[in-house]
């Protein structure tokens, strides 16, 4: 096997990565400063002034892989981007990871990424010139509404909201929480996820919709705080869907095709997590051996004592063995479809999150008490991590996939088995 990387691939990583040492990380205290000042759901200046420079760079939508091109509509509308595979862009995305603000600057946070998908593959020319021109221009944001409070979301078919036909229209009646991005004042879009038809079978009950944000019924009851955090200005709200009437021509493909749609988008957007999450690690254990080294205690530097050792090692070994698991996944998906890389998805989706939780764990107690404050960023970081191991299925549901299909391997061997006794 041959682990250098081509050409392209130490072209684009490189490219993101020395835009984010000379534009984005000296502006890291400027861009909190401006966070925590005046209104905190509001536009965020210095993002805007870096997305500029990174789209005159040719440093943006680099997360569209080439394939993702129309299979059920026209194609005659052009994605505005790169379109790198997704391992060329698990190099930049891991760059990306390693400021928790930087993906925006590049046009390449989620949930957009998503949403930018399900238009490009499954939308029609008019949700194309109405949704993705601007999404894909950085314009505007938008949100993506399936997890609910009153059921276990983990297993999508309990979903409850329910999208029904009324003549020229679908009118929508349900509660989601954890919408990602609603927070923000340019979040003019929502895709979501209700059902259709009670008497269906049970994957095909549920459809994908497209809902304006300033619809009549659309109310966002609520921001929601992760482990203390209010993620301004994105945020993660609660919202009410109160009888919200949209264009029965805003349903996406068809009614009964939303596992499908899920799927398409979903298997993307979960590695993209785990790319951005090995950048997280790496960051986490570059400030913790610059705490050890630099501090004393009980006539030696920290760096010395044999426990951090252990530490250092683990960190080290685990986040080179999760990159390669995370590239051979990317791999998979540019060679033979998300559908034949669902086994590598599903283990980097379970062991991206939990190593680099460790790392910050170990990162945190090697700073002691500013660790646990926000002045080195790593609370924050864990906690935006720890969200992981719910978002885009718990770790329960990959861990379940992964043993299926481990299991599956020895069936047939099993009942060939003569008996015994």
């Amino acid at each position: 096997m041959d682990f250098r990387l081509s050409e392209r691939e130490t072209h684009y990583r490189d490219r993101v990565r020395d835009f984010i040492r000379t534009e984005i990380a000296p502006r890291t205290a400027e861009h909190d400063a401006q966070v925590a000042e005046g209104d905190r759901w509001a536009v965020v200046p210095v993002i805007e002034e870096l997305k500029a420079r990174a789209k005159a760079a040719g440093l943006w939508n680099l997360f569209m892989p080439p394939h993702s091109g129309q299979a059920h509509v026209d194609d005659s509308f052009a994605f505005d981007g790169v379109q790198l595979t997704n391992l060329e862009y698990a190099l930049c995305a891991e760059e990306m990871g390693r400021i928790g603000w930087a993906s925006e600057v590049f046009n390449c946070s989620a949930p957009d990424t998503g949403n930018m998908e399900v238009l490009h593959r499954y939308g029609t020319r008019d949700h194309k010139d109405r949704w993705l021109k601007p999404l894909m221009e950085g314009e505007i944001r938008s949100a993506f509404l399936m997890t609910e409070p009153d059921v276990a979301s983990s297993d999508a078919t309990n979903i409850r909201t329910r999208i029904e036909r009324d003549g020229d229209d679908y009118v929508i009646s349900g509660r989601k929480w954890w919408s990602s991005g609603v927070g923000d004042p340019r979040c003019k879009l929502a895709i979501v996820m209700g059902r259709t038809d009670e008497t269906a079978e049970k994957h095909r009950q549920q459809s994908m919709i497209l809902v304006p944000m300033d619809t009549p019924g659309v109310r966002i009851e609520r921001i929601l705080p992760v482990y203390g955090y209010d993620h301004a200005p994105h945020g993660h709200g609660e919202v009410l869907l109160d009888r919200v009437r949209v264009p029965a021509a805003n349903l996406l493909l068809g009614e009964g095709r939303g596992f499908e749609i899920a799927q398409g988008r979903l298997g993307p957007g979960r590695i993209h997590h785990c790319m951005r999450t090995i950048g997280v690690a790496e960051a986490a254990l570059e400030a913790m051996a610059r705490r050890l080294v630099s501090r004393v205690a009980f006539g030696k530097r920290i760096a010395d004592q044999s426990i951090w050792h252990e530490r250092i090692a683990r960190a080290r070994i685990d986040i080179e063995s999760s990159r390669l698991l995370c590239l051979k996944a990317a791999d998979m998906m540019d060679r033979a479809g998300n559908k034949s890389a669902a086994l590598e998805i599903a283990m980097i989706k379970v062991q991206g999150p939990t190593m680099a939780l460790r790392i910050l764990d170990d990162a945190v107690q090697a700073h002691g008490g500013a660790g646990v404050s926000e002045d080195f960023g790593l609370a924050a970081a864990w906690a935006n991590v720890r969200t992981l191991r719910f978002a885009d299925g718990p770790d329960e549901v990959h861990n379940r996939a992964i043993a299926r299909i481990e299991l599956a391997k020895y069936e047939d061997a099993a009942t060939q088995r003569p008996a015994r006794g």
